[in-house]
């Protein structure tokens, strides 16, 4: 069987003054995914004080994952990111399914999709 889990890491540089609304908006991002999505994995979120860059890590079970996350939670606090931060690159590992590519171009998102090639996971039991 093979690992369908799609991790997507991407960053959003806080305009002059909001770093504090973009982490407030992005600490209800991790509620939203938490209560209503239960495959999405983890989503862990750093913040460099020095660029005002938020740096995010999303881990989906798979692209039906991604898709509810693009389409509802991201959906509904894009309009107001873009208000308030730039996005910056947005990296896509993993078997992304073609029309969600399409979502992601269309939303003018830089994104990069790269299938996953090798690779280990060390877990702690």
């Amino acid at each position: 069987m093979t690992n369908q889990e799609i991790t997507v890491v991407y960053k959003w540089t806080a305009n002059p003054g909001k770093a504090e609304e973009l982490k407030a908006i992005y600490k209800e991002v991790e509620k939203q995914m938490q209560e209503t999505e239960p495959n999405a994995l983890k989503v862990d979120c750093y913040f460099d004080e020095s660029t005002n860059a938020l740096i995010v890590y999303d881990l989906f079970k798979d692209g039906a994952a991604l898709g509810q996350h693009l389409g509802t939670t991201a959906a509904g606090h894009f309009p107001t990111l873009l208000k308030i931060a730039v996005p910056g690159a947005f990296l896509f590992c993993g078997d992304v399914p073609e029309e969600l590519k399409q979502a992601a171009i269309g939303m003018g998102l830089d994104a990069t999709f790269a299938p996953h090639i090798f690779g280990f996971d060390r877990k702690m039991v």
